[in-house]
């Protein structure tokens, strides 16, 4: 684990001017990291809000919602921006069920806008739910044995849930916004095992169709990283986040990421060895790379562009990372919670499923 003393090295060598707390990266008890070795991750990531990847509704998407029955479809109209909350319920409730059939035990949920918080309610689309509404639903995930854990992402690539704010990028007061929001969230989920702060393609290409384009770089976006994790420290609770920032910046990543952060590194294509693309081999060796350096991980794999990713991912990563490092692994279906993606969503828990049984079986 990243020292105090070593974090305030790596600081002062990178020219960053932090006040330094002291529970910065050695807030989290004994208990909770104890805690975090009981059960294995087997965890699917459903989203509540899906106002993330573009900042606009362009001509053409302005419905109020999608009754179409083509889920290619469903997820090029939901990846607009839209002012009231893309999801069904009833499609929920079915994941649910599906979740806890197939042995699943995590559910990570993408929160964004899709809650009326009592500190910021006017970030809250149409149709959100009230606090009171996502406290019920918390506990009865957690009597289906499936533990809940909350996602607000604060990667500039996916800032549109964060409504005025998104253009106040790394100011004083989306500082304090993002300060009050996550230690709302954490009271909400009754101090989760952890916490995803998302952090995952912040690049302008990523931005191409956004109205307002913000890329923090160099010392900035690990500022902003910091502010945000000790935040959650405070709480007396894990960040977790993407770790597609060590694709491209690997020595500053290695360098700077405290060990008290949980990875999940995420790659959906069907190649883990042979590569005809060296991006492809980047993506699946970063793998490699974060256990070589010490960092617990729950690796990311999915259906999004196969039916094979996560079947591989779990072959590949229980190869390369040791098994007290390797907590668990996460399925990233990339769909709106719509009618329209219901199959889909049920293959990707399917596939899980289908791995848990075969670890059974050893």
């Amino acid at each position: 684990m990243t020292s105090r003393r070593d974090f305030i090295k790596q600081a002062a060598a990178a020219g960053i001017a932090l006040s330094l707390p002291e529970t910065l990266f050695g807030g989290i008890s004994v208990e909770r990291a104890a805690k975090d070795d009981e059960n294995f991750i087997w965890a699917s990531l459903l989203h509540l809000s899906y106002n993330m990847w573009e900042d606009n509704t362009p001509p053409g998407f302005e419905a109020p919602e999608y009754t179409g029955d083509d889920c290619r479809e469903a997820y090029l109209w939901a990846h607009k921006y839209h002012p009231h909350l893309t999801f069904d319920k009833a499609v929920w409730d079915q994941l649910l069920v599906k979740m806890s059939e197939a042995g699943m035990n995590m559910l990570i949920i993408d929160l964004g806008d899709g809650v009326r918080y009592e500190s910021h309610p006017e970030i809250a689309v149409k149709g959100a739910w009230t606090t009171g509404e996502l406290k019920r639903e918390l506990k009865k995930i957690r009597k289906m044995g499936i533990e809940p854990i909350p996602k607000l992402n604060f990667s500039t690539g996916h800032k549109a849930w964060l409504g005025p704010y998104q253009r106040m990028i790394s100011s004083d007061t989306y500082y304090a916004v993002c300060k009050n929001l996550i230690e709302e969230v954490i009271q909400l989920f009754d101090s989760p095992r952890f916490f995803h702060l998302g952090m995952d393609e912040e690049t302008a290409g990523h931005q191409r169709y956004h109205e307002n384009v913000v890329v923090r770089q160099g010392n900035l976006w690990w500022h902003d990283l910091y502010y945000l994790v000790d935040v959650v420290e405070k709480q007396n609770v894990r960040s977790w986040i993407w770790s597609d920032y060590a694709w491209n910046y690997p020595e500053d990543f290695f360098a700077k990421m405290p060990k008290t952060v949980l990875q999940s590194n995420w790659y959906y294509g069907s190649q883990f060895d042979n590569f005809d693309n060296p991006t492809n081999e980047t993506y699946v060796k970063l793998y490699d790379q974060l256990e070589a350096h010490g960092y617990d991980q729950v690796p990311a794999g999915g259906n999004h562009s196969n039916n094979v990713n996560f079947g591989k991912t779990v072959e590949y990563c229980t190869k390369v990372i040791a098994p007290d490092r390797l907590k668990g692994f996460l399925q990233t279906i990339w769909r709106p919670t719509l009618p329209a993606c219901f199959e889909r969503h049920c293959e990707a828990i399917d596939q899980v499923g289908s791995v848990i049984q075969s670890f059974k079986n050893k």
